[in-house]
């Protein structure tokens, strides 16, 4: 059949408290026009990320209930611990109580002041942390995905001929090489296999260890085995494994494909590196067969692991997303193409083409979303991506001015979809009377997390 159905039943429901447009302009403004400040109470739709805020199974649940909180031993972790290792084939397996706590552990260990490391392109919190250990985060996309209408099968990849300039030019100073999959900060896009295998042959020329971001490595799984010649008749479980048979390691934040609403690990080969990982995890995390979480907790990431690569769950995962992209896209509305696996991405330079990159047009849309429909999304762009010089305090903007629409796995329907385009369609036909805003105070690391805006009067009319 056409219509492909969620592949679940819903036994448990939560309320949504309609809110209407007064109530959301209130709200906005004592949150300083940043949606990450708002009470989750006044969000309709909340698309601000898909990292724990996805829906658990009944086996999830079932096996939160088999956890054992003992601290040290637990039959918890082994099961964890089982599960990460069939999946990865990386014997060396660190809990952590999230992904950003991973990047924390491993960064400081393997990159000092000076050190370069090169990804697609690597997230904020990644970005953050390999800043703070004093090195210098270095992205590289490929050139398709420098077009976010272009339609490619895999515009998450990596630059390879770039890699390789970035290693002649700093051998001695790349501590590992980092792809993300799927390439969140690019668009959701996937990486192909073949690219892979060239990041592989690269790391092996210049000894340089390869790490996955592999946060979302089924998504990635999947759309290799749907895009990538010769993949059809592998299993979405044989694919991953073959991306993590080409890496050194790994970082993952299991509030992705790991089904669950807390958790992450640290997996790799390197016994020397898992100890000194292990050291450190003690005096910030916890135990090492705890990391952060409790057992319930390692308990539901097992069986997520499990679920995530079922080909039903990823078939239907992907159309709920495609559904959405094709939809706005065919009304005209400029959004990131081909469909990714997590999230709809509204280019807001094309959106709002009147308002600059200095008034942040990706925060000023999503504003107007949340207004508009009390959708909740994230702007990725200067907010989130730009560089300001510590010296001068100049600007840089990022590559792309974006804004996503992260859909939490298991969680909305057809129905909810049906809603976000209309409300995406409702601005889109009055995109010209949006204006941007401004940073009245931000942190000086993750900004986009804690600033607070103010909305600028519009000063240019788009022509319609």
């Amino acid at each position: 059949m056409k219509t492909i159905i969620e592949p679940f039943r819903i036994k448990s429901v939560e309320p949504i408290r309609m809110t209407d447009r007064a109530e959301r302009e209130v709200a906005l403004e004592n949150a300083g026009w940043n949606l990450f400040a708002l009470a989750s109470r006044d969000v309709v739709i909340d698309l601000l990320t898909d990292s724990g805020t996805g829906a658990m199974s009944a086996e999830q649940w079932a096996a939160i209930m088999r956890g054992d909180e003992s601290y040290a031993g637990a039959p918890s972790f082994e099961r964890f611990e089982a599960a990460v290792r069939e999946l990865t084939g990386f014997e060396q397996v660190i809990p952590t109580h999230q992904g950003r706590a991973a990047e924390h552990l491993l960064f400081p260990v393997l990159a000092k002041t000076g050190s370069v490391v090169p990804s697609n392109t690597h997230f904020d919190t990644t970005r953050a942390n390999i800043e703070l250990s004093g090195a210098k985060a270095l992205d590289l996309p490929c050139a398709a995905s420098h077009d976010p209408a272009r339609i490619e099968p895999f515009k998450g990849d990596i630059d390879l001929a770039a890699l390789e300039r970035c290693l002649v030019e700093n051998q001695g100073r790349v501590p590992l090489i980092m792809v993300t999959v799927t390439n969140n900060a690019g668009g959701g896009q996937p990486v192909s296999l073949a690219n892979l295998r060239g990041v592989r042959a690269l790391a092996d020329r210049f000894r340089v260890p390869f790490f996955l971001d592999a946060c979302r490595f089924a998504e990635n799984a999947f759309l290799i085995q749907q895009r990538e010649p010769g993949q059809r008749g592998h299993s979405i479980a044989a694919i991953a494994r073959m991306m993590f048979d080409l890496a050194d390691g790994c970082t993952m934040s299991a509030k992705k494909d790991g089904l669950a609403n807390i958790g992450g690990f640290i997996a790799c080969r390197d016994a020397a590196l898992a100890d000194e990982l292990r050291t450190r995890l003690v005096v910030t995390e916890g135990f090492p067969t705890y990391g952060g979480l409790a057992g319930r907790d390692l308990d539901a990431i097992a069986q997520g692991l499990r679920e995530v690569v079922e080909q039903d769950y990823q078939e239907y995962r992907h159309a709920s997303i495609r559904y959405v992209v094709e939809r706005l896209a065919a009304r005209g509305v400029p959004v990131l193409q081909p469909a990714g696996g997590h999230a709809i991405f509204l280019d807001a330079a094309k959106f709002l083409p009147h308002v600059s990159w200095r008034e942040y047009p990706g925060q000023a849309l999503a504003i107007e979303l949340y207004l508009a429909g009390g959708i909740r999304s994230c702007e990725i762009g200067t907010v989130m991506l730009g560089h300001v010089d510590a010296t001068t305090g100049e600007e840089t903007p990022a590559e792309h001015e974006l804004v996503r629409l992260a859909v939490p796995r298991r969680t909305y329907t057809q129905s909810h979809m049906d809603y976000v385009i209309e409300v995406v369609e409702d601005v889109w036909h009055r995109r010209h009377t949006i204006g941007g805003v401004a940073i009245e105070s931000q942190p000086r690391v993750l900004r986009h997390f804690r600033a607070k805006f103010a909305r600028l009067p519009l000063a240019v009319a788009a022509k319609v």
